[in-house]
């Protein structure tokens, strides 16, 4: 098992403190360092600024909305960044959510499955450098009766292949990760409840004629370090708050559905009421701790070591940790603690 490290969202407030993490996850040997994209900063700017400082390290995007590109952009973007990269760019898609893609991007939410397959077949035509010509449900190439040509990509990357990742989080959608692509995204991962998702992405697999074998999972956990787990969990409350609570409608939340799936529909749905009416304080409350020590790094080395563990076993491949920041420092040790803790546990690769 390898790790890395996801920078989250840029424009936070802790964009210098972000490139320092990335550079020090480089010094560490991480694995890739991953940036995230929503309704603010992309993800392909940072990932360049952050290819441009660093010296091994691969840069990620975790993800590339579908909704806000033409998969031909996305494919010209990957290109892009491979290049000035020297072969160190992962490329991670996903259709984000109703919300976002209706209202930000005005594209509709419907058949996000049919869409991903669709736009991943071309995605991959145009890496490979063949004229694009694609008659999909959801994409025609060229569009019929008008003065457009199959086109084929300038840009040499640097590989023949560039890793390719799906963000998923219901079952479904975690087999087609399994079937299309080269690496799975996940998000609140329970080395405890993993099973569903792993027997999801077996399927996909088969059906792809494959196995899990050189096949990515990796799923993206919150990292806090000290003494007491219990207080370091509080520090997660606002990040899992805002996803189970309020990333999403009331009647459309992935993430809210996960955690009913885990075990904590009764929770989920209090946190969820709680945040929709603005009661943040609240929504944080409800989360329970487990939840939390579940789906997280928490706690002195000895027993984030451990936890590395029980994810190496349940499977994962690359752990991308999220430091829950209070200062640069702070930030930087976690770093340094998880990768001894890697040490630690005996599963690093």
């Amino acid at each position: 098992m390898r790790l890395g490290l996801n920078l989250g969202y840029w424009g936070a407030g802790n964009d210098a403190a972000n490139l320092e993490l990335a550079k020090e996850a480089d010094r560490l040997g991480f694995s890739v360092v991953w940036a995230a994209e929503a309704y603010g900063s992309d993800a392909p700017t940072v990932l360049a600024w952050v290819a441009a400082q660093t010296e091994r390290v691969d840069v990620g995007s975790a993800i590339l909305q579908i909704p806000a590109r033409t998969p031909a952009m996305a494919a010209m973007t990957a290109a892009t960044l491979d290049s000035l990269s020297g072969g160190r760019f992962r490329m991670g898609l996903g259709v984000s959510g109703p919300q976002v893609s209706e209202g930000w991007h005005g594209v509709r939410f419907d058949k996000p499955l049919a869409r991903t397959r669709e736009y991943v077949d071309i995605v991959r035509m145009a890496l490979r450098r063949e004229r694009l010509r694609y008659d999909g449900t959801h994409y025609t190439l060229p569009l019929p009766d008008g003065p457009g040509k199959a086109l084929t990509l300038t840009v040499h990357p640097v590989r023949e292949h560039i890793p390719l990742y799906l963000a998923a989080v219901g079952p479904k959608n975690v087999e087609l990760a399994g079937e299309i692509a080269d690496g799975w995204l996940a998000i609140f991962f329970s080395p405890e409840d993993s099973a569903e998702s792993l027997t999801a992405l077996r399927a996909g697999r088969e059906k792809a004629g494959k196995t899990l074998d050189g096949f990515d999972v990796v799923p993206t956990v919150p990292l806090a370090v000290g003494d007491d787990w219990r207080a370091c969990a509080d520090s997660v409350r606002p990040y899992a708050a805002l996803y189970v609570g309020g990333m999403g409608s009331r009647q459309k939340n992935f993430y809210n559905a996960l955690a009913a799936r885990m075990g904590f529909a009764a929770e989920a749905a209090e946190v969820q009421d709680k945040y929709l009416a603005r009661d943040y304080q609240g929504a944080m409350a409800a989360l329970p701790v487990d939840f939390l020590d579940r789906t997280s790094l928490l706690g002195p080395k000895q027993r984030i070591a451990d936890r590395m563990k029980a994810y190496a076993e349940a499977g994962v491949t690359t752990l991308t940790v999220s430091p829950m920041l209070q200062d640069l420092d702070q930030g930087i040790a976690a770093l340094r603690t998880a990768s001894e803790a890697l040490d630690l546990a005996g599963v690093g690769s």
